[in-house]
């Protein structure tokens, strides 16, 4: 039986590109997405064309009340579509970005992307730890600006902290059942993420390429084959490390 993988935010963007590398490897795809179907569909519909099966679940990772209910509907559909009653393979990728100078932070703010990326992240994960397979694979995404300081971050980044945190303790917990967990970190990506601000901002995209070390920013196909290879048997001694995938940036 293929491995399955959950992919939360695999619609698009990085997500996307790390459900194409996996499923070319042999692993079925469960992707979310929050409204955009019809991107999620395309995905599903070119996994399925590499010859592996995948579904698409409506999902919105800031919304913890909501979790049990997606629990329940995944296991349905693992039960249903993929013949199983477990996964394999948990990525969280699910973001979003906001460029808000800390005097302009509101309470709104802090908690909108608190939610997302580190409350939501850890309670999904709990949730989502009895239906993982022993010698499974967790692999939480963070960021680069966990390392170097960008202006405007500061929550986003303090939240990707706390996730980097949470991975260590995760692998220390999991790792009688063979579980690993790490994180992986990626630098400034050309991507529609935080409103395209790399790719259509060619000050921004100049200045961080003339501040990393292979001389540009990065591409969502940068990413997927770091994390098919930290799901591959070939990692499976990797536990608990923060990688960071940046191309070199403010080295």
């Amino acid at each position: 039986m293929n491995q399955v993988a959950l992919i939360t935010g695999g619609s698009r963007g990085l997500g996307k590109d790390m459900a194409l590398r996996l499923a070319q490897t042999g692993c079925d795809i469960i992707i979310t997405y929050k409204s955009k179907l019809e991107e999620a569909s395309e995905v599903v519909t070119q996994i399925k064309q590499i010859g592996q099966n995948a579904t698409a679940l409506q999902f919105d990772v800031g919304q913890i009340k909501d979790f049990d209910g997606f629990v329940a509907k995944l296991q349905t559909v693992l039960s249903k579509e993929f013949g199983t009653e477990k996964l394999d393979i948990l990525i969280n990728n699910a973001g979003v970005g906001a460029t808000i100078p800390i005097a302009q932070v509101t309470e709104e703010d802090f908690d909108g992307l608190v939610n997302i990326h580190f409350k939501g992240v850890y309670f999904l994960t709990q949730k989502l730890l009895p239906i993982i397979n022993d010698g499974g694979r967790i692999i939480n995404i963070s960021s680069g600006t966990t390392r170097f300081a960008n202006p405007g971050y500061s929550v986003y980044a303090s939240a990707k902290s706390a996730i980097e945190t949470f991975t260590r303790y995760l692998a220390k917990e999991i790792g009688t059942r063979g579980i690993t967990a790490n994180v992986l970190a990626p630098g400034a990506i050309e991507t529609d993420f935080n409103n395209a601000t790399v790719r259509s901002n060619p000050q921004i995209k100049g200045y961080i390429a003339s501040n990393t070390a292979l001389g540009r920013v990065g591409q969502a196909e940068d990413i997927g084959g770091i994390v098919a290879f930290l799901c591959s048997p070939d990692a499976k001694w990797i536990n608990g490390q923060r990688i960071e995938a940046s191309g070199g940036v403010f080295l």
